[in-house]
């Protein structure tokens, strides 16, 4: 008797079918990614990489802003501010007219500037400078108070937030301007520190027409450098620096003279120089 014949498997697997070849010029073809629903709304699918991209160079150039200006202030720790956007307005100011464009300036270090000089601009200015943190708040709500009974509006901006405005932004006012006013003088507070900014502010600080800085206007009011001028000297400079192109140094009006003496007055009353001297 024969042993059971073993089933091929192999060839008794039923054969797969061979898959329809189609025709490439075939009109019948399956759907495709246009044709779906969600890529119907074309203007949509086009128009948001833009959006991407200029989602991303805002936030690339906010980030470039940002590094640069602190990058920028600490240069300025170290290195003398010869040129701010107030010099260049008012060289600006005097082409094509009778005015001379010839700007008065010379950098001078803080110790070679009379100790008087940067007082009086302490005691006209902003008394706390040496306690406050760039604000100074008090002051701020006594300005607001009075700004409401007053036809003419009274600042309250501290040496620190006058520098930030002088060095690093233009004239004007605007919500912009004054943000940036604020964040230029926390910068300022927390790199430069109390005697660069008061030594930056002494340099740059407009003293008259087109003069900038107490050594200048010095020299060119007084005849000697900064590093000699009296007490009374330097209040007549402090005096002018609410408006230096309406005052003057060399021919002081009644109020300058008036204000001089009061000024020169809260200068003892501070104790003199040694109220700046642990800046």
């Amino acid at each position: 008797m024969n042993p059971p014949r073993r089933a091929n498997t192999f060839r008794d697997m039923p054969q797969q079918q061979p898959r329809p070849r189609v025709d490439s010029t075939s009109t019948q073809r399956g759907p495709t990614r246009s044709d779906m629903p969600w890529q119907r709304a074309r203007g949509f699918v086009r128009e948001r990489p833009l959006l991407e991209r200029v989602y991303w160079f805002v936030v690339k150039a906010l980030l470039w802003l940002f590094f640069g200006s602190i990058g920028y202030v600490v240069v300025l720790k170290y290195v003398p501010v010869w040129v701010t956007p107030l010099i260049v307005s008012r060289w600006i100011d005097t082409l094509g007219t009778n005015e001379s464009s010839k700007v008065y300036k010379s950098w001078r270090p803080y110790d070679k500037i009379s100790k008087e000089a940067a007082l009086a601009v302490v005691a006209s200015e902003d008394q706390a400078f040496p306690t406050h943190w760039g604000f100074d708040f008090d002051e701020i709500q006594d300005a607001i108070k009075e700004n409401q009974h007053r036809k003419r509006p009274r600042g309250a901006s501290t040496i620190s937030q006058q520098v930030a405005k002088n060095v690093f932004l233009w004239n004007g006012r605007s919500y912009i301007r004054k943000g940036l006013e604020v964040y230029f003088t926390v910068l300022i507070e927390l790199i430069w520190g109390k005697k660069r900014i008061l030594e930056v502010y002494l340099n740059v600080a407009e003293t008259g027409p087109m003069t900038f800085g107490v050594e200048a206007a010095s020299q060119r009011y007084y005849g000697h450098a900064a590093e000699s001028l009296s007490r009374n000297e330097a209040a007549r400079i402090a005096a002018v620096l609410p408006n230096p192109r309406l005052f003057s140094i060399k021919k002081p009006s009644n109020y300058i003279q008036r204000r001089t003496r009061q000024i020169a007055r809260q200068m003892r009353y501070l104790g003199g120089q040694k109220f700046i001297r642990n800046l």
